[in-house]
């Protein structure tokens, strides 16, 4: 057996090699580096799995979820202005109904306003739909519960935004984009409704404060996916 200096047959890399290959790149082995690249890959595996599990399910459990907090609404008992705080999520998921079976408006924003390219995500279709929206809709009507409908005022506002996000853009497009009927049926209604319900008492300061947290958020998500969609152009 030929062996190389330092006492290593000829074929076999010492600890040093594998880690710290002689070629000055600072890089690792190749070996290394495939075996660290599975690694992620499986770490990663089980997001991916669970991604596409609710990208294929979410919307239908949206539905049923909101049939049954409309069947359970005629029974609770709670203020109306409460009450209008806890309507705001059966009717926002019936929007996402509307909106996103299918995929439809992920596929109609990507087409009609990204110029083709996937700036909006499956990823962010579900992040921005379910722990955002509904957490922020949950977390408004325990605050409306808990310390005074006014605390809950972001909840309608969310939902007047996006329901002036939807006209702005059938307007500008001059087509019909998927959540513009429920944007016009519910969430106009409902938002105008509540808003004007606890404004009656509730002063300035708490609308300014729900009207600035449902704009920020919006333009948070605005920022997003313009920041992905640039990136996606730059390297096009």
């Amino acid at each position: 057996m030929i062996e190389r200096a330092g006492g290593l047959p000829n074929g076999m890399l010492s600890a040093r090699e594998v880690f710290h290959p002689p070629n000055g790149s600072g890089d690792a082995h190749p070996f290394v580096q495939d075996r660290r690249l599975t690694n992620a890959g499986a770490r990663r595996e089980p997001m991916l799995k669970l991604q596409a599990w609710l990208a294929d399910y979410w919307v239908i459990g949206a539905g049923f979820m909101a049939a049954s907090l409309m069947a359970a609404a005629p029974i609770l008992s709670l203020p109306l202005p409460v009450f209008l705080i806890f309507l705001h999520s059966p009717a926002y998921m019936v929007h996402q109904v509307e909106e996103h079976t299918g995929d439809r408006f992920r596929e109609f924003a990507n087409e009609n306003v990204f110029g083709g390219r996937d700036a909006l995500t499956v990823a962010s279709v579900l992040i921005i739909n379910l722990p955002f929206v509904w957490g922020i809709n949950l977390l408004a009507l325990y605050a409306a519960f808990l310390w005074g409908p006014a605390w809950g005022l972001v909840a309608p506002y969310v939902m007047i935004v996006n329901a002036l996000a939807h006209l702005v853009t059938s307007a500008r497009l001059r087509k019909y984009n998927p959540g513009l009927v429920t944007s016009i049926v519910l969430f106009l209604p409902l938002s105008v409704a509540t808003i004007w319900t606890i404004g009656r008492t509730a002063g300035l300061v708490p609308q300014l404060l729900g009207a600035a947290l449902a704009i920020l958020l919006h333009l948070a998500i605005i920022a997003v996916v313009t920041a992905r969609y640039r990136s996606l152009a730059a390297n096009a």
